[in-house]
């Protein structure tokens, strides 16, 4: 049976992933946070929640106890600091397969006008942090996936395509429902797409920027 340790649990699209592990799959949920006691245990038999610091490598080794897939949804100006305390972590536990969410224009994949303006609005620290912390997961010989996602909406939807690694990013806007849905099929799928940093967007939806600004 799956085990999978939620990085982050209370983010946005980790709740998105645990409605749907939860609804959809038989898998054990390890839901890891600062200040645990923002999240409820849904199902005593299948979740754990645990309070703890993801850029503490402690921490994260007491979570790591019989997980098969880390699924991390961290942020921060430390992201770099926490993407090496997760692969220091994985490699002290044998932990292999990681998902790990970035986000668009860390390779400077984005064309055009639309690029131009990802800059503008990510370069102030943003960018470079999410780069240098994707670099690390690249970097580790861990069994990862990097998935960046466009600009994200709350649309109840799953819609979207994939662009890997040297490809040109496409489109401007994906749903969170879409990209949990896309960790969900890898999770499930745990040798597909190892090694590989796949871009998520909606169809048709280029443009010099997201609709709703």
């Amino acid at each position: 049976m799956t085990k999978v340790l939620i990085l982050g649990a209370h983010g946005q699209i980790a709740q998105l992933v645990r409605q749907q592990l939860l609804a959809n799959t038989d898998a054990q949920l390890v839901l890891f946070l600062r200040n645990a006691n923002r999240l409820t245990v849904q199902d005593a038999d299948r979740e754990q929640v645990i309070d703890g610091d993801a850029g503490n490598q402690a921490d994260l080794e007491k979570a790591m106890t019989g997980v098969s897939v880390v699924y991390a949804n961290l942020a921060g100006r430390n992201i770099e600091a926490q993407a090496k305390a997760v692969v220091a972590a994985m490699k002290a536990t044998n932990v292999k397969r990681l998902i790990w969410i970035s986000t668009l224009g860390i390779y400077d994949e984005v064309p055009g006008a639309y690029g131009k303006w990802n800059h503008q609005m990510l370069d102030d620290g943003y960018l470079p942090t999410y780069a240098a912390a994707a670099k690390v997961i690249a970097t580790s010989e861990l069994d990862y996936t990097i998935i960046r996602p466009a600009w994200l909406d709350d649309k109840d939807e799953i819609d979207y395509e994939i662009t890997h690694r040297h490809d040109i990013f496409k489109g401007t806007e994906v749903s969170r429902k879409s990209v949990a849905a896309e960790v969900v099929r890898l999770i499930q799928s745990p040798n597909e797409a190892i090694g590989d940093s796949l871009g998520l967007n909606k169809p048709n939806t280029d443009g010099d920027k997201p609709a709703w600004y």
